[in-house]
């Protein structure tokens, strides 16, 4: 007897998973399905998982397809079962492909191709759907982002629009998605929610095109440049009852979340000062150094440092004063800016063609906080007092690139059951008044030009 083993969270249960279980079962007589805990989920940085442990399994049970059903709660429990029962082949979906070549020590192993444009539901909770989503924009971020998808619950990429084919093309045929196009009209054709990672000054067209069109919208940060704008975005969204998000992936990282926490709750007493950088170099030719789209270090980088000082210190700031160093073009590479309170002060240090160390130092009357570089992908911190003895680290998990947790919370608000918000509208539109601020050509700025060669 030929014995098959899968695995699986079989959440949100649909037609893909259906044929997954299938196409498993014909590859043998005898087959077991393995359905992970919500503990364990989490642990391995799956999110978002809605329908409880017996009703997942109920669900594999009712297909008819499984022998036998075990529960998955620990790393390591795979290669356990694969000899306890004496398995002959391991699969599971073609997007895990290569993840688990090492199993063929102990059987074969077989990656199924997944079902492509999924569009129907079956055996789910009366409440909850899938988020059936269409991309506008195939560059490195969306890259990035595809592959976080799968590790959230209830929502599938179905997708891509670009209005340069070859490169939305590129980006489906290597996540194995059937739909791209140059056409929006058939991206909406198939999708409920849009993300939009094109360039920054393309934000409003689309965004405000996907929301009239009824879809829900996650656009990269910054949401646009300009503070009419994001309020008219958000009145359209309120409007339409759309879920209208910036993806912003610091606001949503568990780290992140807890550092603020924890910094407002008086443990360093009343803050004073944040000083935040955030600084890499990137090559002359690169999207990030583009005038006509928008680039330079603020536009790229300025949202991170800004999301902290207004989660700490508001929006209701009283002067900004820029300091620019920019390039041949005009084209900003480094630059600083102080920003003061009624009883506080900030300071920003965003830079594409200068380095320096960026941390984030938050100053309190009882102690201060520090986090390091990469303090943006918050995985720890420190609390210094002035007994040294009464010092504090924390940790914190930052699954793969971060973004599936601005997925998980984009699912979760679309669906109704997540009240936390991480990006609050008003931190959005107050985040594009100040881009509009410092591109604003009237506005006072400190300019020092860089040597040519030098950028």
């Amino acid at each position: 007897m030929k014995k098959v083993i899968t695995y699986g969270s079989f959440d949100l249960f649909h037609e893909g998973h259906y044929r997954l279980l299938q196409r498993a079962k014909a590859l043998g007589d005898y087959l077991i399905v393995g359905v992970t805990t919500e503990q364990y989920d989490e642990a391995r940085g799956k999110l978002n998982v809605v329908d409880s442990l017996m009703e997942r399994i109920d669900h594999v049970r009712q297909t008819g397809f499984a022998d036998k059903i075990l529960i998955e709660d620990h790393v390591g429990q795979k290669v356990e079962d694969i000899q306890k029962y004496d398995i002959d082949i391991f699969t599971v979906g073609s997007d895990w492909a290569g993840k688990f070549d090492h199993y063929r020590e102990y059987c074969e192993v077989i990656y199924l191709e997944r079902t492509k444009g999924i569009s129907s539901t079956m055996l789910r909770g009366q409440n909850f759907g899938i988020v059936r989503l269409g991309i506008i924009g195939s560059g490195r971020i969306a890259k990035r982002f595809l592959p976080e998808i799968k590790y959230v619950s209830g929502i599938h990429a179905e997708a891509i629009y670009n209005p340069h084919i070859e490169s939305a093309k590129e980006l489906a045929e290597a996540n194995e998605l059937e739909i791209y196009t140059d056409k929006i009209e058939i991206l909406y054709e198939h999708a409920n929610a849009i993300y939009i990672a094109a360039p920054h000054n393309t934000h409003y067209g689309y965004a405000k095109d996907a929301l009239l069109h009824g879809k829900h919208v996650l656009c990269e940060k910054p949401l646009v440049l300009k503070e009419r704008e994001a309020k008219e975005l958000f009145g359209i969204a309120k409007e339409k009852n759309l879920v209208l998000t910036e993806a912003l992936k610091t606001a949503y990282a568990p780290g992140f979340a807890k550092m603020i926490t924890i910094a407002k709750s008086g443990n360093i007493g009343r803050i004073v000062d944040v000083e935040a950088a955030f600084t890499k170099l990137v090559g002359e030719g690169g999207r990030e150094l583009k005038k006509e789209e928008n680039g330079g270090s603020f536009t790229e980088l300025g949202s991170y440092p800004l999301l902290v000082i207004f989660k700490l210190l508001g929006t209701d700031y009283q002067s900004v004063k820029f300091t620019v160093f920019v390039n041949a073009e005009g084209v900003d590479l480094y630059t600083k800016v102080d920003i003061r309170y009624k009883k506080a002060v900030a300071s920003i240090k965003v830079g594409l063609g200068v380095k320096t160390e960026g941390n984030l130092i938050i100053s309190g009357t009882n102690g201060n906080m520090v986090a390091e570089a990469p303090w943006w992908m918050t995985k720890n911190f420190e609390i210094h007092y002035e007994d040294t003895e009464q010092n504090e680290k924390f940790f914190a998990k930052y699954a793969g690139q971060g973004l599936r947790y601005e997925i998980s919370a984009f699912v979760a608000q679309i669906n109704g059951y997540q009240k936390k918000i991480f990006m609050t509208d008003k931190e959005s539109i107050a985040l594009s008044r100040f881009m509009e601020l410092f591109l604003d050509e009237k506005t006072e700025k400190e300019m020092i030009y860089m040597e040519k060669e030098r950028c």
